[in-house]
């Protein structure tokens, strides 16, 4: 199985599962919207080594076998910090994570929230239309972007999160900003030729 048809694998199940999150307030608008869920996931994993992404399939095909929705599990860690109270009543529907593998998680997520720093500063338009960044800015309608990552880190397996630390440290330790290269996926998927190229546009729209 070749990279693009694994991560092609890995958002449908991803796919899959949002479409069953069940939402308080009813089913949300992008639940419905496959064409932005699909360019926002793919962007993530076509920077993904085949390793982490074969290891993630596996994490998402022993949690259906044991009827776990990953993605509603996501959500339901993110309420921690957006919906404390709330989370208080769901908190034991949700996989236990032991404290060695918080610790793996939040130096994971430091190393992230710089990249995002990073990237907002050299590109402050694009970074505009992203999630806010830091869980402190967390309310009940607003979920950071570390907070969203901190979660979906939650998810995974073992095995899975120590490649992914690796990974994340492998590219702080060459200079590569992450964040940036999921950008440039996505720019990409929406016709631009770079992030660069995006940031361009989205200036002389605001002079227009």
């Amino acid at each position: 199985m070749d990279k693009e048809t694994l991560v092609e694998k890995i958002v449908n199940l991803e796919w899959e599962a949002f479409d069953q999150v069940d939402n308080e307030g009813g089913r949300a608008d992008c639940q419905d919207d496959f064409q932005t869920f699909s360019i926002m996931r793919k962007s993530q994993y076509q920077v993904w080594t085949e390793e982490m992404l074969h290891s993630f399939i596996l994490d998402f095909e022993n949690a259906n076998k044991n009827g776990i929705n990953l993605i509603a599990q996501k959500y339901g860690y993110m309420m921690e910090s957006t919906a404390p109270k709330r989370f208080e009543t769901i908190k034991n529907q949700l996989m236990p994570v032991s404290q060695e593998k918080r610790a793996l998680i939040e130096q994971i997520v430091a190393i992230q929230v710089g990249f995002m720093e990073e990237f907002a500063a050299a590109y402050p338009l694009s970074a505009g239309n992203a999630r806010s960044i830091h869980t402190k800015e967390d309310h009940l309608y607003n979920t950071s972007y570390e907070t969203y990552l901190r979660g979906e880190l939650m998810t995974y397996s073992d095995e899975t999160l120590m490649l992914y630390g690796r990974f994340i440290v492998e590219k702080a330790q060459n200079n590569e900003n992450l964040a940036k290269q999921i950008m440039n996926k996505t720019a990409v998927f929406y016709g631009y030729d770079s992030v660069d190229q995006l940031e361009e546009r989205l200036g002389e729209i605001a002079w227009d």
